[in-house]
């Protein structure tokens, strides 16, 4: 998975993460996938779909492998009932 980097007023480029790529938004312990950067903000989407959500950089990282298996894995429960395309 590559990553980008983004200028930040002047500073060295601070990391960006390749959409898809799940992420724990610390400050409400939700897993969701990066879907881009919108102002100060990192938009996160849940697993199974839904609606967006803003998280500051700093209250976001990487899932650990038993985070990204289980999001993985409730992604292809709720796509096994018809709720997730």
């Amino acid at each position: 998975m590559s990553e980008q980097s983004v200028p930040t007023d002047g500073q060295e480029p601070a990391y960006v993460p390749e959409p898809g790529t799940l992420m724990v938004d610390m400050r409400h312990g939700r897993v969701g996938e990066f879907r881009g950067v919108v102002g100060p903000y990192w938009l996160l989407r849940p697993v199974c779909g839904g609606t967006e959500w803003e998280a500051k950089p700093e209250h976001v990282r990487l899932t650990a492998p038993i985070e990204r298996l289980r999001a993985e894995n409730t992604r292809c429960n709720a796509r096994s009932r018809g709720e997730y395309l």
